[in-house]
């Protein structure tokens, strides 16, 4: 695989593709073979972009299925290290960009420099950290473009006047959360959708990609009107239960036709 591929940004996805398409799994779930697999795979499915959720035994932006997948996980003691010497050990078996949704408590533990320093070993090439206010997000925020990584701003409908400081430190795209609480709840109506987004424009130039709530290929179809890119979890966690890579990519393929 060329170095150029290795390489490619997040940015470049949105600038090559008019709407990009972003999935989730848990790493280690429901096994470190079945991730394994399923990143040596990547290029068969329509994703672009793949956000990979470290385990962690409170996982606060997510609803109750990708919380017991991160538990299990957790179970089978699939750590922070097992998920970096996978991805370092298949690393150049991956030509699409990988993001890391990782809670601050883990980053912590780990050491803010060695984590970021393995997430480039790894190739990592942004991280979204829920837990990790803006506030407190200036040393970390600086650390990351040090390193050429983004660091993924979250900001939802409920934001209000705090989603320009909040998108100020960001980079690669925002992550815009079209719903009320955690991942798999229902989407705001469309009016409220569609102001919401334009909020972001006026502060903001990078792209957006919509989160939370969207479900099947009819909610991929109307928020792709909206946004630049569309992010699915639960319902690909889900696929991923059945441990058969064939299937899941066949899944997610239906998904984002």
């Amino acid at each position: 695989m060329s170095e150029k591929n290795l390489d490619k940004k997040i940015i470049d996805i949105f600038r090559e593709k008019e709407k990009v398409n972003i999935g989730y799994i848990v790493a280690g779930y429901p096994n470190v073979d079945f991730t394994k697999r399923f990143l040596q795979n990547l290029n068969n499915t329509a994703l672009d972009i793949l956000e990979i959720g470290i385990p962690y035994s409170d996982p606060l932006a997510d609803g109750k299925l990708i919380s017991h997948a991160s538990f299990l996980a957790s179970e089978a003691r699939v750590t922070t290290d097992t998920v970096f010497d996978l991805l370092i050990e298949i690393k150049n078996d991956i030509s699409k960009p990988l993001i890391f949704l990782v809670y601050y408590n883990l980053v912590f533990a780990y050491g803010i420099d060695e984590f970021i320093k393995k997430c480039r070993k790894a190739n990592i090439k942004g991280l979204i950290i829920p837990d990790l206010p803006y506030e407190e997000a200036f040393e970390m925020s600086e650390k990351l473009r040090e390193n050429n990584i983004a660091l993924i701003p979250l900001v939802s409908v409920t934001s209000g006047n705090r989603i320009k400081k909040i998108v100020s430190q960001g980079d690669g795209f925002i992550y815009a959360i079209g719903s009320f609480g955690v991942t798999g709840s229902k989407q705001v109506d469309l009016s409220r959708l569609e102001t919401f987004i334009n909020e972001i424009h006026k502060v903001s130039d990078l792209p957006i990609s919509l989160g939370f709530g969207i479900e099947n290929n009819d909610n991929v179809n109307t928020m792709r009107k909206y946004a630049d890119g569309v992010i699915i979890k639960t319902s690909i966690v889900e696929f991923t239960q059945k441990n058969d890579i064939n299937y899941t990519i066949q899944k997610i393929n239906e998904l984002f036709k």
